[in-house]
């Protein structure tokens, strides 16, 4: 009976114990179950000849000019859809907000640089030159300050609104040329002042696609002259709530770079190369070479595994084309017998089977551009 007494008066002191070590809830039951997962996607697209493929995004604008968020939200989203460089691109004329925030074109890159390096984004300095359709809007990366920036819209004032940038040894590429093309009758061409800058290489590249649109001549303007080819956002509001990010194989409109390595000198070096691709989500836009390569370094086709004969005597062979990227290609034949659709998903594996006494397939992948009109073409050795 008395180690029995004993025993229950030490269970109670380690009751005792115990509670007095639970930390208290202070009246509130904590429900971070039900916040987002603090966690980096990562965008898996595999080096290209040797070359780094960085998502970046080089159009977007925060609270400073027209946009409704402040600058650390992007790098937050930058950081959490796996993007490597950014610039914020605030209007040089245009400051909606100037009552309400303090106005200069790289102020959102100095209030989100620190945060930019902690969470190792990429933040290049950079400005939209916001001209009156036509001739339009041009970006401006890697400038030095916004100093001496011509914020009056005045059209004998438009040169001069270029040259600011130019003086800065900024990489100029014209924004969206078509946005105004229903509105403003022959502000979707090759006009006269963006010919001029063109042939006194003051513009770079051409952004093909902006947000949700893709600018069909401008792709053909940028491969005739040898620009470099761009896509991006344009974002004003928050990322999710203008793109359906959690949906399987979504993302935001980015050009892919493939770079030397990961720094703001080799994206500007690749840029100026025109090593680009524009993406978004589903398809692909740019130089033939560029997409071919990158294509070659995402998709691998196996050797024949398996044959069988009908009763014919007709052999089909079978074979693995696999997908290890996070893109999308979708292919349809267009030469030789075989499976005619094939989409290959992100990370993923399909059958393609095809008849005996043939050297080859050729595919046509349609989630491609390469001209306006024109996807990429491949063949697969059998």
């Amino acid at each position: 009976m008395k180690k029995l007494s004993i025993l229950l008066a030490l269970i109670g002191l380690l009751n005792f114990d115990a509670k007095a070590q639970m930390p208290s809830d202070n009246g509130i039951m904590r429900l971070d179950e039900f916040r987002y997962p603090k966690k980096r996607e990562i965008i898996n697209i595999p080096n290209v000849n040797g070359l780094t493929v960085l998502k970046c995004d080089f159009h977007m604008h925060t609270v400073f000019t027209d946009g409704h968020v402040w600058p650390n939200v992007r790098i937050g989203e930058a950081w959490k859809e796996g993007l490597d460089a950014i610039s914020f691109t605030e209007h040089v004329e245009y400051t909606p907000h100037s009552d309400d925030v303090k106005v200069g074109n790289l102020r959102p890159h100095e209030l989100a640089k620190t945060l930019a390096a902690e969470n190792n984004i990429i933040l290049i300095k950079g400005t939209e030159v916001t001209r009156n359709t036509p001739p339009g809007h041009f970006n401006a990366l890697f400038i030095q300050d916004d100093k001496n920036l011509v914020a009056d819209r005045a059209s004998d004032l438009d040169e001069k609104a270029i040259q600011a940038v130019v003086d800065q040894n900024a990489f100029i590429f014209w924004n969206h040329p078509g946005w105004k093309a229903a509105q403003i009758a022959g502000s979707y061409e090759w006009i006269p002042f963006v010919e001029k800058m063109y042939q006194e290489k003051k513009l770079h590249g051409i952004e093909v696609v902006n947000g949700f649109g893709f600018h069909k001549k401008a792709l053909d303007w940028a491969l005739d002259r040898n620009l470099t080819v761009i896509g991006n956002t344009d974002i004003h509001n928050l990322i999710a709530h203008d793109y359906d990010i959690e949906r399987e194989g979504v993302h935001r409109t980015m050009t892919l770079v493939m770079s030397k390595d990961r720094s703001a000198e080799a994206i500007r070096e690749a840029l100026e190369k025109g090593n680009t691709v524009a993406w978004s989500s589903n398809y692909l836009f740019g130089k033939e070479e560029n997409v071919r390569n990158l294509f070659h370094a995402c998709v691998k086709f196996s050797s024949a595994y398996h044959e069988k004969t009908n009763a014919q005597g007709k052999k089909t062979k079978y074979y693995e084309l696999s997908n290890n990227s996070d893109l999308h290609f979708e292919l349809h034949l267009k030469q030789g017998n075989g499976t005619q659709k094939v989409i290959l998903y992100p990370q993923s594996t399909q059958i393609i089977t095809a008849s005996d006494n043939q050297s080859k397939l050729t595919y046509e992948v349609v989630s491609t551009y390469i001209r306006s009109d024109q996807h990429l073409k491949v063949d697969l050795s059998l």
